[in-house]
């Protein structure tokens, strides 16, 4: 066993450094025009090695015995990472066309593209990175965002998909510096998505320590570090692909007894919309009673910072690794076949969309938009078992297959769309009968 779980582990590291020199080639292809920069997304292109490493991560699983995926918590993180992707193609004026802005308009010099120059950006990209990231822990406002990717409570690849859709209006800023300097759009936006690709093979449990590489490059022991909950380990270990600005500024921290995994206050929800809503609601609330000044320093100041009248800073509980439950709902195995089977077309019709949305108008891009979000807030809601979800999904299957038809009818009755309507209405809406109102025990 021991020997097929190395083998394993050595296929995902292989596959991790060497699946993205394809990418790379397609990506290099685009002209550096502005609609080509705003169109260009390596995160999206990489979906298919994601799943195969997910795949792998699976199949230790298998062999290992070790239960490292719940099918409830695996499905909310692709959610969270679905939901960025989507609304992403909205807020991209913030990642790319306020860095296209100032470097036409406001960049000191105009800097060469060669192997020197790219190198150097690599660096100065993940440096801002850095910072961008321990500011998003460090200022309350900011944290609302990014707490999303903190939220699960397991440790596998998955998570690594469990992205805010609002993280990059506060982190794009961090970046400008860079404009300013002269690095071109496109390079800027090739690398800043190189970082992000990196990041994913670091979101597992199956991989030790690395000997030597630990003490230059961002690691999953490292990074396990970085998502636990534990306060030795919190707001700790913020690197990207360099772990050596967490030495020099501070923020390093060893990985030591196994974290506990999640935030100090579970969201205990697998709707992909809610949580990304959820910490700022909670900041609304507490800020209701104070006054303006204190709001102002809640906003921006540390996470869990309250004024003295309101009880003062709260400290970090330390976690009772006995007594610690996850939040998990059971639900009937006909409703998790039910939502796999769901769950598989919308990511079918996310796939589809993402490497075809250059071809949709904004507001078509809008409608499929909200047509997979509704879809994947209701797999959440089957797994939670909400008393209004039968209601909504049986509305939602209506609603699609209706589209389905009409497009038939608008196609001169197209076939392919009349009986993939058809078949959709029929066969959905007998599973959701017979899979019944889901019953579920909840602990948190």
């Amino acid at each position: 066993m021991e020997k097929n779980l190395s083998v394993l582990n050595t296929l995902t590291i292989m596959l991790i450094f060497n699946c993205g020199q394809s990418y790379v080639k397609e990506i290099i292809k685009y002209k550096t025009d502005y609609l080509c920069i705003m169109n260009l997304n390596p995160v999206v292109y990489s979906i298919p090695i994601y799943f195969l490493l997910i795949g792998i991560e699976l199949l230790i699983q298998k062999f290992s015995n070790k239960r490292l995926y719940r099918l409830n918590d695996a499905i909310t993180n692709i959610s969270c990472g679905v939901t960025q992707q989507l609304t992403g193609t909205f807020l991209k004026i913030f990642g790319i066309g306020i860095y296209q802005f100032i470097y036409e308009n406001y960049s000191f010099f105009k800097i060469e593209s060669n192997i020197y120059t790219i190198l150097l950006l690599f660096i100065l990209v993940d440096f801002m990175y850095y910072w961008a990231h321990r500011m998003s822990h460090e200022i309350n406002l900011f944290w609302g965002s990014h707490v999303v990717h903190h939220q699960s409570e397991e440790y596998n690849f998955s998570v690594a998909l469990r992205q805010s859709s609002f993280q990059t209006i506060w982190t794009s800023f961090f970046y400008l510096p860079l404009a300013l300097f002269g690095f071109n759009t496109l390079d800027f936006a090739l690398l800043a998505a190189l970082t992000t690709i990196y990041q994913f093979w670091i979101h597992t449990e199956t991989i030790t320590r690395l000997g030597w590489l630990e003490y230059v490059f961002n690691t999953p022991s490292h990074h396990r570090v970085h998502h636990g909950r534990d306060p030795k380990y919190i707001d700790k270990n913020h690197a990207g692909v360099f772990i050596i600005w967490d030495m020099v500024f501070g923020t390093y921290q060893r990985e030591e007894e196994k974290p506990t995994y999640g935030i100090t206050k579970p969201v205990n929800s697998w709707n992909p919309v809610w949580a990304n809503f959820e910490h700022y609601q909670f900041m609304l609330i507490e800020m209701k009673t104070m006054k303006f000044t204190d709001q102002v320093k809640y906003i921006f100041s540390k996470p869990g910072w309250l004024p003295d009248s309101m009880g003062g800073i709260r400290k970090v509980q330390p976690v009772n690794k006995n007594a610690f439950q996850k939040y998990d709902t059971s639900s009937m195995r006909s409703v998790n076949f039910y939502v796999l089977f769901q769950y598989a077309l919308a990511m079918v019709a996310t796939a589809l969309f993402l490497f075809n949305k250059s071809q949709f108008t904004l507001n078509e891009s809008a409608f499929v938009t909200g047509m997979i979000i509704i879809t994947i807030v209701n797999c959440g809601a089957l797994f939670e078992g909400k008393n209004w979800v039968m209601m909504a999904e049986s509305i939602r299957i209506i609603l699609f297959s209706g589209i389905s038809l009409y497009f038939s009818f608008v196609n001169s009755w197209d076939m392919l769309l009349l009986i993939g309507g058809i078949a959709y209405l029929v066969i959905s809406s007998m599973w959701l009968y017979f899979a019944g109102l889901p019953k579920q025990s909840v602990h948190a």
